[in-house]
């Protein structure tokens, strides 16, 4: 993908993406599709169903957080 690169912040990190990304491309990109996650996009979750209609802006805060099963 040709074009300037947008900045997010990542869990607390910055992170560069191309524009026009989806929240689902996001999480396909780190290899985290189908694992037991929780998504919050400007500290608001985001529902799984939700994630390819949720278009990622520049400056967005995304934070991933992965389920820990234990016992």
């Amino acid at each position: 993908m040709a074009g300037t690169m947008i900045e997010i912040e990542l869990n607390g990190a910055p992170h560069r993406i191309a524009p026009g990304q989806h929240l689902q491309d996001l999480i396909d990109a780190l290899v985290l599709t189908n694992q037991s996650l929780a998504v919050a996009v400007n500290r608001e979750i985001v529902p799984r169903d939700g994630w390819p209609l949720r278009l990622l802006m520049s400056q967005d805060r995304v934070d991933v957080v992965r389920a820990i099963g234990g016992g």
